[in-house]
């Protein structure tokens, strides 16, 4: 049987890019047809936001006429308005360091740990997604303004016909039902390299990354708080931290990698591992409370946890790594998250895959999905991304290198926070930054780029004098872009409020 109508576009996979963009061309005058594997709500991670991430929600809704879509943008307006929509207070980043078999040591003067603020209060805070709660509710509002849906339906083929249009192949899992869709440009919004490398002989690979991890995660539900953990050590009277860590995207940084913790208003928590290279070998449960109990303090947050009913286990990856080597061709292209991805450690996922996103939708603003500069586009589009996935690659590696010196580790994750400074305040001047992070600025990309090389000739062996020569030293060079006091001893590792205001 075959769709009646041919599309302008048809849009494979139904996260929140994919939602996003479909609303986005809709609003251009496109006709729209996604098509998703599964149906909502599903397990989903990538749930972490950013300053970066809700300036880009708000451009995107005023560009296409998504009014309601800036109260999901802040804590504040997102509970005001969507109250049902599971989320959690993002105040920050907080990082604690943890060494095996011992508690966590809290001091007076914060030797252990690394608190960068985002925002200055609750209300005007950045948001952890409940991607099953958020991802239904986008999908829903794609529905209301018109676009075709269909779920529980996979693409088995598609024919390039007469180099104009696409003539796809699908069937529903369900019914098996079978169906041929007729679209001009196909938009690969799966979250995955499987499509692409399946339909448009694409191939990807971990080659060329610095960064070598893998991960172990769920949702859970009973995971004590680790503020109530450090009121009873009954320190740090003397210099109070910024915000409730509990209240952020809290990392505890540990012989094996680190962990993520990310808690929803609902008290569930999305947590993982993430292990510098491969998961180990063996059950996920027993590889999971293996890595907890060499943690005292953190194994305690977890003593009476219990894995969430959605999804209802444990899910390992293989490396997290990958890029494709080519995301767009004749009549198609792959979404950001689709084409490649780092590491969750900076939380780039999401304001990376809207900022992708935008493009896309500034594309087809421009262009029609037929017009013979298109190509011209795209190819520029790939290139982009490809530099500042090196970019977050770089970032990200260094604090891998270092995860075992908490002075080495918190010199070099600056470099991602003046990057992020960076963006926000060009972006609020009024200019677009054309490179996330400062992927396109020359002289920052080779500010980070000179530093991971340098800090190749370190390791946590290295010397008091060392050390403390390459913290300096990162401290002079990020000077040109530390508008807010970064690295400053008197904050004593707390930074209250790094990013600017909306």
């Amino acid at each position: 049987m075959a769709d009646k109508k041919k599309h302008d576009f048809l849009i494979v996979g139904c996260g929140f890019s994919g939602a996003l963009t479909a609303m986005g061309l809709t609003k251009l005058g496109y006709d729209v047809i996604v098509v998703e594997r599964e149906s909502h709500p599903r397990f989903s991670i990538g749930e972490s936001s950013t300053p970066i991430a809700d300036m880009l929600l708000r451009s995107i809704a005023e560009e296409y006429e998504l009014e309601w879509l800036k109260s999901l943008s802040r804590y504040g307006s997102w509970q005001e308005n969507h109250s049902q929509i599971g989320c959690g207070i993002k105040r920050g980043f907080s990082y604690y360091f943890h060494q095996p078999n011992q508690p966590f040591e809290d001091t007076d003067t914060h030797e252990n740990e690394l608190m960068v603020a985002a925002s200055v209060d609750n209300e005007n805070s950045d948001t952890n997604w409940y991607r099953p709660d958020l991802d239904t509710f986008l999908t829903q509002k794609m529905v209301d303004l018109g676009v075709k849906y269909v779920d529980n339906t996979e693409i088995k083929k598609v024919n390039r016909k007469d180099s104009q249009f696409w003539s796809v192949e699908t069937v529903n899992n369900k019914s098996s039902e079978k169906v041929v869709v007729e679209t001009t440009f196909i938009i690969d919004a799966t979250g995955s390299p499987r499509f692409s490398g399946m339909m448009f002989n694409t191939n990807s690979t971990h080659a060329n990354f610095e960064t070598n991890s893998s991960a172990l995660f769920s949702h859970f539900d009973g995971v004590l708080k680790w503020n109530d953990l450090l009121k009873l050590n009954g320190r740090c009277t003397s210099h109070q931290r910024p915000y409730n860590p509990d209240l952020s995207a809290l990392h505890h940084i540990i012989e094996e990698g680190w962990m993520w913790m990310l808690r929803f208003n609902t008290e569930k928590v999305s947590a993982g591992i993430v292990f510098d290279g491969g998961v180990p070998a063996g059950n996920p449960e027993n590889v999971w409370q293996n890595a907890l109990s060499k943690y005292p303090s953190v194994n305690k947050l977890f003593a009476t946890s219990e894995i969430s009913e959605l999804p209802g286990k444990l899910y390992k990856t293989e490396r997290l790594q990958r890029v494709l080597d080519r995301l767009q061709g004749r009549g198609w292209l792959a979404l950001h998250h689709t084409a490649g991805f780092v590491d969750p450690l900076h939380s780039t996922g999401i304001a990376h895959s809207l900022i992708g996103v935008q493009r896309v939708l500034k594309i087809f603003k421009d262009h029609k999905p037929s017009d013979t500069d298109v190509m011209d586009q795209l190819k520029e589009f790939e290139s982009l991304f490809k530099k500042e996935l090196k970019m977050i690659d770089l970032l990200v590696a260094g604090c891998y290198r270092f995860r075992f010196n908490p002075d080495l580790f918190r010199a070099y994750t600056m470099l991602y926070f003046v990057c992020s400074i960076y963006f926000e305040q060009t972006y609020l001047s009024g200019q677009t930054p054309k490179g996330f992070l400062g992927a396109d600025h020359e002289n920052l990309f080779r500010l980070v780029n000179s530093v991971y090389s340098d800090s190749l000739r370190l390791d946590n062996k290295s010397d008091y004098e060392a050390v403390q020569l390459f913290v300096e030293s990162v401290k002079q060079r990020i000077e040109p872009y530390n508008s807010v006091g970064l690295m400053n001893p008197l904050n004593k590792n707390l930074y209250h409020h790094t990013a600017v205001e909306m």
